[in-house]
């Protein structure tokens, strides 16, 4: 049996706070506006498995009204929905990201992204896409407010 599972989250900038993207921590002027740590593409990803299975969502799982998460580490929260996924009998078969930020260029970070991230995921590097884009200067992703990320994932029951 296959699952798919589709997540997506947003985050505005701000300048002076760090900037975790993919599981690495990226230098640049700005960084997300959170609860946790901000990191948007470990937060699509988590609300992809958990929809994938109709666990709900991240703010379900891991609120950010609790204390518990205040600053946490989006790679813990990652192996935390990866425990859930597990526990139903599930692996993930591949995953496919996207970021929308105009700055700093992603490409770069890519595979140290990968490195971080297929271990948690329990998956071998080359079944996990992350990639970017550019809004062309428009909206607040284009005016450097906001980071997007979406992410999709297949399940397969083991």
């Amino acid at each position: 049996m296959y699952r798919i599972g589709h997540g997506y989250d947003v985050h505005a900038l701000a300048i002076g706070l760090p900037f975790w993207v993919g599981g690495i921590k990226i230098e640049h002027t700005k960084g997300a506006v959170a609860h946790s740590d901000g990191d948007v593409l470990i937060h699509a990803l988590c609300d992809a498995l958990m929809g994938a299975l109709s666990l709900g969502d991240i703010g379900k799982h891991f609120p950010d009204t609790s204390d518990e998460f205040k600053n946490i580490d989006s790679k813990l929260l990652l192996a935390r929905t990866m425990e859930l996924v597990s526990a139903r009998g599930y692996s993930i078969v591949n995953a496919d990201c996207t970021l929308a930020l105009e700055a700093p260029k992603i490409l770069k970070y890519n595979g140290a992204m990968k490195e971080v991230l297929s271990p948690i995921l329990d998956i071998a590097s080359d079944v996990l896409s992350i990639k970017a884009t550019t809004r062309e200067g428009l909206g607040f992703v284009g005016r450097e407010e906001g980071v997007e990320a979406w992410a999709v994932v297949l399940l397969r029951k083991i």
